[in-house]
């Protein structure tokens, strides 16, 4: 697998998940672009990571809530590389509340953020993908699945997976193809949020493969999907979880 000569976008790249992901594709030759919101401190050590293994590395700030912000970040992608050939849809937030505690602020920043960003994201990237490309988007089992304290990002996470069957048509003339990777629970610092944190991960260990799933577990099927032995797998998500989700 290489990505030499390749330029790759991860949204949320600094951590986590995504920092994962920008290193997978770092490591098989991808130049990178991330971006972040507020940990400068965790954006420059990636950055740094991902430069030491011989690649250029675009870091820069952007919340992505603000769809002008998007713009901006397409542009200095634009001018930094000059095109774009895989976007990786992994930045999310939300807010743990039932939906009876949830208040509108909190619903319209959890979806501005984990679907109507990940739309405006693709249409961008398909600007500069002019000899074709990926586009991956992160989304979890609880799209899936009745989650505590998940109502909102759940929800978000339908909309981002019906996103991806509707991309994966409209994009396939342009060469593009668009799929998603749904993770099991993954120890990183998102489950620190959740007041259920030691279930989760309690759930997690408890697989029928018999380990907890990592976020390079989740990265190298990210990887796959962009690769052009993955060309004919379309609109699909793609579940990582150990075997989780099957049990009674």
């Amino acid at each position: 697998m290489s990505f030499e000569g390749k330029v790759a976008l991860v949204t949320g790249g600094s951590r986590g998940i995504g920092k994962a992901i920008a290193l997978q594709f770092a490591e098989h030759g991808a130049h990178i672009a991330f971006n972040y919101i507020r940990n400068h401190k965790a954006a420059a050590q990636t950055q740094t990571e991902i430069e030491a293994l011989g690649v250029r590395c675009l870091r820069t700030r952007a919340h992505l809530g603000d769809a002008s912000k998007i713009s901006q970040l397409f542009a200095e992608v634009d001018e930094h590389f000059g095109r774009l050939d895989i976007l990786v849809n992994n930045a999310a937030s939300g807010v743990q509340r039932s939906a009876s505690e949830l208040e509108e602020k909190h619903w319209d920043w959890t979806l501005n953020i984990n679907a109507k960003a990940p739309w405006l994201c693709a249409i961008e990237a398909s600007k500069l993908m002019r000899d074709g490309g990926s586009i991956v988007n992160i989304t979890s089992q609880g799209s899936q699945k009745v989650l505590p304290y998940y109502f909102s990002v759940g929800t978000s996470k339908a909309a981002l997976e019906s996103l991806t069957r509707y991309l994966a048509v409209e994009l396939a003339p342009q060469g593009i193809a668009v799929n998603a990777v749904s993770g099991g629970y993954v120890e990183t610092g998102a489950l620190d949020h959740f007041p259920n944190r030691e279930s989760m991960l309690e759930a997690g260990h408890s697989t029928p493969a018999g380990r907890m799933v990592t976020a390079s577990d989740i990265a190298r099927v990210v990887a796959f999907l962009c690769t052009a032995d993955a060309a004919m797998i379309r609109g699909q998500v793609i579940v990582v979880d150990g075997g989780y989700t099957l049990l009674a």
